[in-house]
């Protein structure tokens, strides 16, 4: 789910920034995905990769995750990916803060 995402983080949300730009598929998915495995509650991985990765936003959203891209200035891809609050409110579901 292309998810309502807030960059606010309050010191809440642990990001990790992976950068896989520049690595031949399927290099990059597979390291996302590992990095994927090791994500805890309240942590946020952040890919950069050079090439919007659509096979990935079926895996992410099949797995529960959330996640926001932005094309960036320098014409790269910033994927931030989360798991969503269980137990949120309603609207707070999707929303780090």
């Amino acid at each position: 789910m292309n998810a309502p995402y807030d960059d606010a983080n309050n010191g809440e949300w642990e990001e990790t920034i992976l950068d896989v730009g520049g690595l031949a598929p399927p290099e990059p998915m597979v390291r996302v995905l590992d990095a994927l495995d090791h994500l805890g509650p309240q942590q946020r991985l952040c890919v950069l990769i050079d090439r919007e990765p659509h096979p990935l936003y079926g895996i992410l959203e099949k797995n529960g995750y959330a996640h926001r891209t932005t094309a960036r200035a320098d014409y790269r891809y910033e994927v931030r990916i989360w798991e969503p609050v269980r137990g949120a409110l309603p609207g707070q579901a999707e929303r780090p803060l």
